[in-house]
């Protein structure tokens, strides 16, 4: 199914990602429409992207092919509820990429005949190295898959899983994953200031050293914990500073916080199924 128009109903920073990165991947502007309430985010959007906008939704759905839902959980049910109807009678496609909000509670405010693909993208679709997972209902068609999958394609990896409860698991970690690196730079950086760094000098080296571990990961055969080991001479400065993470707790902090977070994504779900 050739893509023709993507609709996104909610202008926020996912949104404008995923926007981004279908721009800078050959989509054209033209191609996109978004609504969102607040008039000074579509006033930014147009500007900034030269895309289609309006703060009516019924606009949206009646100009696109697929609809991307992508307004916060808590109005979710709101607004999927009061553009319910006219997507039922148009057969839409819709992606949703709310956090926690599972296909059952999508289908009673959607509609039970409407193809739902749900997905969880991260923020660095903005510049193409996004990553998501999506799963499918089972009223969607294989052609609907294929339109969903090179949405989230142009701007990343995209993966399907099988069971939808596996995007609780997603959420943790590429979801909200990158503010879980954003915080180990922001310490590195902080801590490079106490060494002696000037501030420009400890930026630079901290984001080009995150850049250059992520590639080798990325192109390398070999995991994670392969790679570390290889890097840590035995007795070295390397060796001192993994000891004293492992010390302090670190490899059990992580699974403690991706499990708060994985956690927080079931209870969003069960919290908004009372909607």
């Amino acid at each position: 199914m050739k893509i023709h128009k993507i609709g996104f109903i909610g202008g926020g920073n996912m949104a404008s990602s995923l926007i981004s990165g279908l721009i800078a991947s050959g989509h054209t502007p033209e191609q996109i429409w978004v609504s969102d309430i607040n008039p000074d985010t579509l006033t930014d959007l147009a500007k900034q992207l030269h895309i289609n906008t309006s703060v009516n939704n019924d606009d949206i759905i009646n100009a696109v092919d697929v609809v991307v839902l992508a307004v916060k959980p808590q109005t979710l049910s709101a607004v999927a509820q009061s553009v319910a109807a006219l997507i039922q009678q148009k057969k839409s496609l819709v992606v949703s990429i709310a956090a926690g909000i599972n296909q059952n509670s999508l289908s009673r405010w959607l509609g039970a005949d409407t193809a739902i693909v749900r997905c969880m993208p991260n923020t660095p679709a903005l510049v193409l190295t996004g990553a998501t997972a999506l799963h499918a209902n089972d009223k969607v068609t294989a052609e609907q898959r294929d339109l969903a999958e090179n949405i989230l394609r142009s701007v990343g990896i995209a993966l399907w899983v099988n069971d939808e409860a596996e995007l609780d698991a997603v959420t943790a970690v590429s979801g909200s994953g990158p503010a879980y690196y954003f915080l180990l730079m922001e310490a590195m950086e902080k801590a490079a200031l106490e060494l002696g760094l000037s501030e420009q000098t400890a930026r630079l080296l901290v984001q080009q050293t995150a850049l250059g571990a992520a590639k080798i990961a990325l192109e390398s055969a070999e995991s994670p914990e392969q790679l570390r080991k290889r890097v840590t001479s035995p007795g070295g400065t390397t060796q001192q500073a993994i000891e004293t993470f492992e010390q302090g707790g670190f490899t059990e902090l992580v699974s403690k916080a991706l499990h708060a977070a994985r956690d927080r994504s079931i209870e969003m779900s069960k919290q908004m199924e009372n909607f």
